[in-house]
């Protein structure tokens, strides 16, 4: 299945091979040229020669993730996170590491060690380790090296009412719906971009856009949900199983107003259920790419993920499904001349 694929292969920031291939393999034979950029971002294209706006679809590859920067004499790992992690999520987790997949496990001070004025605090990174069973520094080293990367272990499961668990939806979630997007037929220039090091600063979706040179561009994503326990109705960004989120404003786009009326209109003409992203922090690639050139047009579709950047993440398959749609009904409108530059 594209989704259990794509979501336990291994990609933190900088690190994208394996979920390159795994697109690589998925897209062969649906596209007319694939290639990778300088900075490892994955761009495929159709139809190129064909009339009419030069669209660009775009999903980060990149999850959040560990460096290993440091082994102390006892064999325990020193780590920095790739993205914005919370720690208070990981103590205990279990973790693998670089190429080899080594498993290690988060550990800390154990709270029957710790006084009661630390108890009163959350972790903080630098009071945590990964533990990958070495007896010293010097057997440590042997087996895992400073600068290798490691990610979670969370394997991609079915749950609940037609909802699904995995470690990385965000944003391979945007990944299978562009690799089912580029698999139907649509009478336009299509440039899919899977970018790099997103998590780290919209880094590949730049240079990306300024490559392609595309004259409407869509960011699909997983965005942040909180709809659980004690979340007040303004403070729910998005609800899981209501729909794909469109965004208004977040840290750095101001929605073109004229594209997010186009958006809402084909997903009401469509029958497709969607909310509003109600959330201001926060960014995806569209925040990068609208500011390429001379400026582009567009917008961002987004999966709401419960718990995103944590081990566990949740999604409605309802919401990956109606994602889907609404991406290929805002093409076909495109193509057939519902909007206009």
């Amino acid at each position: 299945m594209l989704l259990k694929r794509l979501t336990e292969a291994m990609g933190p920031s900088g690190f994208e091979d394996e979920v390159r291939d795994v697109i690589r393999e998925e897209i062969a034979g649906t596209v007319d040229r694939h290639y990778t950029d300088v900075l490892g971002t994955l761009i495929c294209e159709k139809n190129v020669d064909l009339p009419g706006p030069r669209v660009m679809i775009d999903a980060h590859m990149d999850e959040v993730g560990l460096m290993i920067v440091h082994a102390e004499e006892n064999g325990l790992l020193r780590f920095r996170a790739l993205g914005g992690i919370d720690p208070r999520v990981l103590v205990s987790k279990p973790v693998q590491i670089g190429a080899d997949k080594r498993y290690g496990v988060i550990g800390s001070k154990p709270i029957h060690l710790q006084s009661a004025e630390e108890r009163r605090h959350p972790l903080k990174m630098e009071q945590l380790y990964i533990d990958i069973g070495a007896k010293d520094k010097e057997d440590a080293l042997s087996a895992v090296q400073l600068g290798d990367v490691a990610v979670f272990t969370t394997k991609y499961e079915e749950m609940g009412d037609n909802a699904a668990k995995a470690k990385s939806f965000d944003d391979r979630v945007g990944c299978a719906i562009l690799v089912e997007t580029l698999k139907k037929s649509f009478q336009l220039p299509l440039f899919a971009a899977f970018t790099v090091q997103e998590e780290v600063g919209l880094r590949g979706a730049g240079p990306a856009a300024y490559r392609i040179q595309p004259d409407i561009a869509i960011a699909v994503e997983g965005t942040v949900c909180f709809d659980v326990v004690d979340a007040p109705g303004h403070g729910e960004s998005t609800v899981m199983g209501s729909g794909p989120a469109l965004t208004i404003q977040d840290g750095l786009t101001l929605a073109d107003r004229r594209f997010l009326d186009f958006m809402m209109a084909v997903a009401e003409k469509y029958a497709i259920p969607y909310q509003l992203r109600r959330v201001r922090g926060g960014s995806n690639d569209f925040g990068a790419i609208h500011k390429v050139r001379e400026g582009i047009v567009g917008g961002a579709i987004s999966v709401p993920v419960r718990y995103i950047h944590a081990p566990a993440q949740i999604i409605s398959l309802d919401d990956y499904l109606n994602t889907q749609r609404l991406l290929e009904a805002v093409l076909t409108e495109i193509q057939q001349g519902g909007f206009t530059l």
